[in-house]
């Protein structure tokens, strides 16, 4: 395991392949941890450093006993890369992730030599539905909330033929600290990047699975057109986690999207 104190809070993260070679990070969703990505990182181009992390509150990552911030999270994406000597990554982010990753380009550009968005917004729902869920989940805890939130995750042929699976899914959320959970959902309840990220310039792939429930393609495309050049892509059979559905279809995407960038 490989753990570093950003901020104050211990993320635990994994940093593989050549040190030297470019990075390409992976920040997870709400209600995961970075195990999300295990059936995409071996499809994908070999030759890079590849650095996934548990967001804080998530997977084994601390979590704070005070709220936090979009900026918050953003910095401490931004404090883990510092710490690892890390400049010019393409960042991979999903759902919270994504606005993570825009969050750091904004802030942090130094940092970011490229942008991958999947099934993120640069503003995800309001504060009524996410009060809603905060109340519920501190009243009833994350379990109360599982199969709505799993009807958004995945699509529905998962559903009916991955039953065996899906409950390891739906333990991976219900075993989020309530803490974590809440804390994250507070930050993208605050967040509205809109104007921040229709300032970025970073080459941008944005993905979203046909049957996301969650980040609705209409919504993805309308934060990819925010950003001058940004490539867009629908990925069928696939619902808010297509690095879990529709594995070797994203790494095609993210593949081609890798293969173009300026040298």
């Amino acid at each position: 395991m490989q753990a570093m104190v950003v901020g104050g809070v211990t993320l635990h993260y994994r940093d593989e392949g050549p040190q030297d070679a470019p990075a390409l990070v992976f920040s997870n969703s709400l209600g995961t941890d970075f195990r999300i990505w295990d059936r995409l990182l071996p499809l994908l181009p070999a030759g890079w450093r590849v650095i996934r992390y548990d967001t804080r509150g998530h997977g084994l990552s601390e979590a704070p006993a005070h709220r936090w911030s979009m900026d918050d999270l953003g910095d401490e994406l931004g404090g883990l890369l510092d710490g690892l000597g890390v400049r010019g990554a393409v960042i991979c982010g999903l759902s919270i992730g994504g606005m993570i990753a825009q969050t750091l380009a904004a802030r942090r550009p130094d940092l970011v030599r490229a942008l991958i968005l999947c099934d993120t917004a640069a503003k995800i729902g309001d504060a009524a539905l996410w009060n809603a869920r905060i109340e519920a989940v501190e009243r009833d805890g994350i379990a109360a909330i599982s199969g709505p939130i799993l009807q958004r995750w995945f699509s529905a042929r998962f559903h009916a033929h991955r039953p065996e699976e899906l409950a390891l899914w739906r333990a991976m959320l219900t075993r989020t600290p309530v803490s974590g959970y809440v804390g994250c959902s507070a930050a993208i309840r605050d967040a509205d990047l809109t104007e921040a990220t229709a300032r970025l310039r970073p080459p941008t792939l944005a993905v979203v699975g046909a049957e996301d429930g969650a980040t609705p393609p209409a919504l993805v495309e309308a934060t990819a057109r925010l950003i001058p050049g940004a490539r867009f892509s629908v990925i069928d059979g696939a619902g808010h986690l297509p690095c879990i559905e529709q594995p070797a279809a994203l790494a095609a995407l993210i593949g081609d999207f890798l293969g173009d960038l300026p040298a």
